[in-house]
């Protein structure tokens, strides 16, 4: 299970809890995320966490996975089927993308900015903490939202935060332009597995467009729009999600 920005593991933490008595489930934080080292001087590109992926999984000697991925896990866990298909055996979609796009709300365009984004980002926490309240149609309880931030409570630990958002591939100037790219190319490639794509209508980010766009690529795909669930669709959805992935997951075994 891959978290985005600026979740961390803890985003997983129901879905976990439900399968983890029947299947083996790793949940890691990207680096600089969650309870993960943040070193300042890293360079935090889209490769970057697909090479910490593979080294994990491979670390751990895992042969076959099925994914469940959600914004930046998106990406990060394409990024490494395309590398390793033999070993994907299914996929969850969570509002996220593993393609090119030039479409990015204006609050997120503005964090991009140079010294005013990290001014916002780092300084301000103005990207992890409105999404507390941005991300969901649903009020967290009080301790979620806190848990929610508790990892980026400095300018030092929103360094990840503030990269991920500055990575964003918009044009083929951008650094992680060809890694994406690279990745929508080798999509096609997992139009024979299973696939489950499970999406919240009222995304601020991740709306309506690439929600079609994975349709057009995956007709195969099993699909359940939940209309008035936001971009943490776990938070806003879970009770109706948990049984669908559990049904899913066991009618692949």
């Amino acid at each position: 299970m891959l978290h985005g920005n600026p979740t961390w593991s803890y985003y997983y933490r129901n879905l976990a809890g439900l399968l983890k008595s029947r299947y083996r489930v790793i949940v890691p934080d990207h680096l600089g995320c969650g309870l993960s080292d943040k070193p300042q001087d890293y360079p935090y590109h889209l490769e970057d966490h697909i090479n910490n992926l593979e080294k994990l999984l491979a670390g751990l000697k895992i042969e076959r996975i099925s994914l469940v991925v959600h914004d930046w896990g998106g990406a990060i866990g394409m990024g490494y089927a395309i590398r390793h298909p033999e070993q994907i055996k299914s996929l969850v979609i969570l509002n996220t993308a593993a393609f090119l796009s030039s479409r990015i709300p204006r609050r997120i365009r503005i964090c991009r900015t140079p010294l005013l984004g990290p001014l916002l980002v780092r300084g301000l926490n103005g990207f992890a903490g409105p999404a507390r309240y941005m991300a969901v149609t649903k009020a967290m309880p009080d301790d979620v939202a806190k848990a929610y931030i508790a990892p980026y409570d400095s300018w030092h630990n929103r360094v990840a935060v503030a990269r991920f958002v500055q990575d964003i591939p918009l044009s083929p100037q951008d650094y992680s332009w060809n890694t994406l790219l690279q990745i929508e190319q080798g999509l096609e490639q997992f139009q024979d597995r299973p696939m489950l794509i499970l999406w919240g209508g009222r995304d601020f980010c991740f709306n309506d467009h690439f929600y079609e766009i994975w349709r057009q690529k995956f007709p195969q795909a099993r699909t359940k729009y939940f209309p008035e669930a936001g971009h943490y669709v776990l938070e806003d959805a879970f009770a109706e999600i948990g049984p669908l992935v559990e049904d899913f997951l066991a009618a692949e075994q």
